[in-house]
């Protein structure tokens, strides 16, 4: 089973910065989710900040939790 099949794209903006590079998300339709910036970010060393809009993937089985894959 391919990892992108379940994979749900939303945008929001940051409205919360947790140590650890963790941020809670507030999306479009409202619901805050806890995220974490993904691999490539952390590698390029992209820094979020409060007010950030950013584009993060979730899956349908944990729809509290996301990864943080772009800055917009």
């Amino acid at each position: 089973m391919s990892k992108n099949n379940d994979v749900l794209e939303m945008e929001g903006q940051i409205v919360d910065v947790l140590p650890g590079q963790s941020f809670k998300v507030l999306l479009e339709n409202g619901h805050v989710v806890m995220c974490y910036t993904s691999g490539r970010l952390r590698k390029n060393r992209i820094r979020l900040v409060l007010g950030d809009q950013v584009r993060i993937e979730m899956t349908p089985y944990d729809m509290t939790k996301g990864r943080v894959t772009y800055r917009i």
